[in-house]
């Protein structure tokens, strides 16, 4: 089953019990239709439409979210359209947030760094056995040369 989120706005000039039964008859298909419904969420409540739908500017939105099977959203749909007193509709199928990416593996704490004293002698260390390859290394091109 796939988890959808749909929205709808009732018009205001129905009465409150009439919207009440509404909203039940939605949850009532459904739940009849093979659907979970997870939330129903009227806490929008009444609110200004951006535009004029049929003359009416102002709306009930009513938030559901629910688990049902693929065909489920068309039957909804279809209800919906059909209903006078429902002025818009959506549903939305709801995608799980899959990461492709791997998590990175933690790396080590670097080591502390040495007090400026003791980071001197072994900067030369490290330095003089460079040194002693650039020697090393025109002193080798040289006795082929010779050897010719």
């Amino acid at each position: 089953m796939n988890r959808y989120e749909m929205i709808y706005i009732i018009d205001t000039d129905l009465e409150e019990t009439a919207r009440k039964e509404l909203i039940e008859k939605v949850s009532a298909l459904i739940a009849n239709n093979g659907g979970e419904i997870e939330k129903v969420d009227e806490t929008w409540g009444k609110r200004r439409l951006a535009y004029a739908i049929n003359y009416k500017t102002e709306g009930w939105y009513v938030l559901v979210t629910f688990k049902a099977p693929a065909d489920l959203p068309r039957e909804l749909e279809r209800n919906l359209q059909i209903n006078e007193s429902v002025l818009r509709y959506l549903v939305v199928k709801l995608e799980e947030k899959r990461s492709a990416v791997k998590p990175r593996a933690n790396k080590p704490a670097p080591l502390a760094a040495p007090a400026d004293e003791e980071a001197a002698p072994a900067e030369e260390e490290a330095a003089a056995p460079a040194e002693e390859a650039v020697e090393a290394a025109p002193a080798e091109e040289a006795a082929p040369a010779d050897a010719e």
